[in-house]
């Protein structure tokens, strides 16, 4: 039984089916999804072990009987996006000499499996410990290998995070790389000012981070229209996205440039769909148009 607060709070905690860390088996759900649709941008064949082992009857349910309108594809399609974006952001880093890449609230990510890491590179995943907990559970029951060093950091990103990654091994004098996908709107702006501080603090130069998310700002009057206007596009069962999530949140791209970092604006998921040679449907862009998609990709 997945179970959604109504209200959050500023030490709200959660495990793999219940509140924020329910939006991490979603977005696996869409990516498994992505993953056995017609032309993926990106395949993650890991992340359907993660929906078996959870046992969610919504989404085995999906997997059980795939969508194959353009609106039941929806999600499956944007965050296939979302995630190639990711993909390549760790690529070009690592290609570049990076060899410390730190995954910010990893959730069920499988980069460290999925990608071919340089050698020497280490991973660092920073969750909740019963995120990773289920994680590793699911991915050592597969008898999956991951294909760089990788060390979970357990902590909470508005706790004392840098102080666990440091003891985790990350050395705050050599550049390193970041990802931040789909994290800002579970935040609170001040979490994020704390955050980015604490990113910066850590970072040598030369060291790289990517923000971005399909909902970067999320508008909450217009969720429940979205579904009611387009028959078929379901966002995540019954999950409330309104009760997850905070309105306006700081934004990165102003806060990065005012303090230290050289930054490089990338546009929305519809921009990046074109850059990958794809034209996106009319539903697509209804989606972007309250979901406010950025992408950011800057240098220290």
């Amino acid at each position: 039984m997945t179970e959604f607060g109504s209200l959050r709070s500023d030490d709200d905690q959660w495990d793999i089916v219940s509140g924020v860390g329910y939006t991490a088996l979603i977005v696996a759900g869409w990516r498994a999804l992505h993953a056995v649709s017609e032309q993926p941008l990106v395949r993650d064949d890991y992340a359907k072990f993660f929906i078996e082992a959870s046992e969610d009857s919504y989404l085995t349910g999906l997997l059980a009987s795939p969508g194959t309108s353009e609106h039941e594809n929806a999600f499956p399609r944007l965050y296939g996006v979302q995630t190639r974006f990711f993909d390549e952001f760790f690529t070009a880093a690592t290609g570049a000499g990076i060899r410390q890449a730190v995954i910010v609230a990893a959730g069920l990510d499988s980069r460290a499996y999925r990608l071919d890491w340089a050698t020497g590179t280490t991973v660092f995943e920073i969750d909740l410990p019963k995120v990773l907990e289920f994680k590793a559970q699911v991915l050592d029951g597969r008898g999956a290998q991951p294909k760089a060093q990788r060390r979970e950091v357990a902590a909470d990103l508005r706790a004392d995070w840098p102080a666990r990654l440091v003891a985790a091994g990350f050395d705050p004098h050599s550049p390193s790389a970041w990802s931040l996908e789909g994290l800002l709107p579970y935040l609170t702006s001040k979490a994020h000012q704390a955050l980015f501080a604490g990113i910066t603090e850590l970072s040598a130069p030369g060291s790289r981070v990517a923000v971005g998310a399909l909902g970067s700002r999320l508008d909450h009057d217009q969720l429940a229209e979205l579904e009611e206007s387009h028959p078929g596009v379901n966002l995540a069962g019954d999950i409330d996205f309104s009760s997850l999530t905070y309105e306006n949140p700081a934004d990165p791209a102003e806060w990065l440039a005012t303090h230290g970092w050289a930054v490089e604006p990338l546009g929305s998921t519809l921009d990046l769909q074109a850059g990958y040679g794809l034209t996106p449907p009319e539903v697509d862009v209804k989606i972007d148009s309250f979901m406010h998609s950025q992408y950011v990709i800057a240098t220290r």
